[in-house]
This record gives structure tokens, C-alpha cells and sequence, in this order.
């Protein structure tokens, strides 16, 4: 007997955006850090965070729920805490804190994710240059807050990706690392706390450099790591044996994604190798729904921007003179895209 077709995966996928927002408005409160000291009962958690008694006991019933909360005990005087994940990653005392991309998802991405039925009959951006006509980085750079907020929200993404590509990349060969786009300087702080020997240059834009020395300073590491400051399109990228960039190549179109990797080709040494951090997409294009997505996202962020496969990576790499390839997955949906400059 055929198996009926079943509603159920149309149905969850249709109103995914109810949980989305359930759990970003709690990142938006800071419920997460609020719980994180004690448990607390709905009643003290409305009080303290201002939530009306109409949507008390929905809302942090839901977070139970969708496995964000446990609660002990039923009824009124169920007492909420953290699940060991949200205690970890989304309480601002945590080091290994996250929220600054649910933060960015909620207050940005979440209303131009709206627009997406315009962007794909337009081919144009829905963020903010679409509002304010300017190029989506020079809004967000405008302002040291905006700057922060944006460049937060990107550390927290990264993590465990930097920390795997520390742990399975293999690093003993090289002695140099230039991470073009730096940041906060994330991936050098992360690989250079587990590689001793190697020294590193952070290069971003001139507005990053206060923000990222000071991680640096924080870490100790001022000895290892140099902030550099740069235009990735106007300026040549420091020397290294390995370059890095962790989510840069997506941001471009396929003109400026080349002028990219030929600059990575040209400071790189004979032996060298470029490694793009990204979400790839499968080169069948089939199962990595997250990437696609990413590249959707990319669309709405810029327009004409994309997200791309290891076959599109090897492909333009090879085309500049990178001879040898690799691909290494990292956490979830995320890999390390691998060209080794011929000796």
C-alpha cells in the first residue's frame, strides 16, 4: 500500500518563524542570563522582565518546550531554569557566549527576511542599503556601536568553527597566519592558543582596529597578534604563509570574490596555503540546506552576492595558479575550503 502524503513537514517548516521569534525575543529580554543565576517561577520572571500575565506561561512554556527552558515542577509554581546549551551560549556571563548573532537576526535580518519574494524578483538588496541608499558596510561601519553590535554578532557565529579548523588543519608546517577581515580577531586569538609557534596578522578596516586590540590585550596575546589595518580591494594583503578568511567570500559578487583570491594567491609564499571558511554548499546543490539558505541571506544582504560549492572554490582557485585542494568539515553546516599554492 502507497503511504499517504503527509502535511506534517509542510506544516512545521511553514510556521518555523513562530519558534525563531519565540526564542530571539528571549535573547532580546536576556532571560537566558537572568536564569542563569537562579530558577526563578513565571510570576517572578514577568515581573522582572516585564511580560504581561497574558503571555507569561505561553511564552516560557513554549521555550520548554522547544528544549531551550526545563522547568521543575507544573503549574504556577514551576520553577524555569536554563537547558546546559542556553546556559552555555546564551548568557552574557558565559565566555563561550553567542548571542550577539540571535541579537542581530532579531533587531536586522528578521524584518528584510520579509522582502524576500521582492529580492528574488529584483535580484536587489532588502537591508540597508536599500533603505538609507547606502552599501550595507559603510551603514554598519558608521557608528562605533553599530560596529560593535555587527562585529559581535559575527565573533559568536564563528567559534567552534575557528576552534576546529585550530584542531584539524595542520598547522605544524606554517609559521605565519594573515586572517584578511579579522574582526575581533577571533581566529587568530582562537588558533594561537593552540599553536605555540605560529605569529599572526589581523587585517580589517581602520574602524575594527581599537575593537579587536583590545581582545587582543585581553587575551595576552599582543606578542602574537598584530592588528593591520586595510581595504581588502584597495590595498595589498600582508604576507603570510597561511591566509584566512572566515565568511569573507560570500559577502561578494563573482568579480570581486576573484580579485580576493588572486590577492590571497599573491601574498602567499610557494607551499602556501588559503583557506576560506564558509558553508558550502554541497556540489550537488541537494543537502546543505543551511548554506543555501546563507546564499538567500547573502541576497538580501547585498543583492548580487552568493554563497557557492567546493567545486566553484577549486574552480576559481585554479584559475589564478592554486594547484592542490581540500576540504575540511568543521562544525554543522560549515567547512574549510583549502588551496595550496604550488612549491
Amino acid at each position: 500500500m502507497n503511504k499517504q502524503p503527509d502535511p506534517s513537514h509542510i506544516m512545521q517548516t511553514a510556521t518555523a518563524f513562530w519558534a525563531s521569534k519565540v526564542l530571539l525575543t528571549a535573547v532580546e529580554f536576556d532571560l537566558f542570563s537572568v536564569l542563569a543565576k537562579e530558577s526563578m517561577t513565571a510570576m517572578q520572571l514577568g515581573e522582572r522582565l516585564n511580560i504581561h500575565p497574558r503571555g507569561r506561561f505561553d511564552f516560557l512554556d513554549a521555550l520548554v518546550a522547544l528544549k531551550f527552558l526545563d522547568r521543575d515542577g507544573d503549574g504556577p509554581d514551576g520553577l524555569y531554569r536554563n537547558t546546559p546549551e542556553t546556559d552555555a551560549f546564551l548568557n552574557k556571563a558565559s565566555p563561550a557566549y553567542i548571542g550577539g548573532l540571535p541579537e542581530m537576526l532579531n533587531a536586522r535580518l528578521f524584518g528584510f527576511w520579509n522582502e524576500l519574494g521582492t529580492a528574488l524578483r529584483t535580484g536587489e538588496a532588502q537591508s540597508e542599503a536599500k533603505i538609507h541608499g547606502k552599501p550595507i558596510f559603510e551603514e554598519l561601519y558608521a557608528s562605533e556601536s553599530s560596529l560593535g553590535t555587527f562585529l559581535e554578532a559575527m565573533t559568536g557565529f564563528q567559534f567552534a568553527n575557528f576552534l576546529q579548523l585550530a584542531e584539524k588543519f595542520d598547522f605544524s608546517r606554517f609559521n605565519s597566519v594573515c586572517d584578511v577581515g579579522g574582526a575581533l580577531a577571533l581566529l587568530s586569538r582562537t588558533v594561537a592558543s593552540k599553536h605555540d609557534h605560529l605569529v599572526f596578522n589581523t587585517f580589517d578596516l581602520p574602524p575594527v582596529a581599537p575593537l579587536a586590540q583590545k581582545q587582543i590585550d585581553a587575551a595576552g596575546m599582543t606578542d602574537r597578534i598584530s592588528v593591520v589595518s586595510g581595504d581588502f580591494f584597495r590595498d595589498e594583503l600582508p604576507k603570510a604563509d597561511v591566509i584566512t578568511m572566515g565568511n569573507i567570500l560570500h559577502d561578494w559578487n563573482l568579480e570581486k570574490k576573484k580579485v580576493l583570491i588572486q590577492k590571497a594567491y599573491d601574498a602567499l609564499p610557494a607551499g602556501g596555503a588559503f583557506i576560506a571558511v564558509e558553508n558550502l554548499i554541497d556540489d550537488a546543490r541537494r543537502e546543505n540546506a543551511f548554506g543555501l539558505l546563507m546564499s538567500l541571506n547573502m541576497l538580501i544582504e547585498f543583492g548580487d552576492a552568493f554563497d557557492y560549492t567546493a567545486a566553484d572554490f577549486r574552480a576559481w582557485c585554479s584559475e589564478v595558479g592554486f594547484s592542490d585542494f581540500d576540504v575540511i568539515p568543521l562544525a554543522g553546516p560549515t567547512s574549510a575550503a583549502v588551496a595550496y599554492k604550488g612549491v
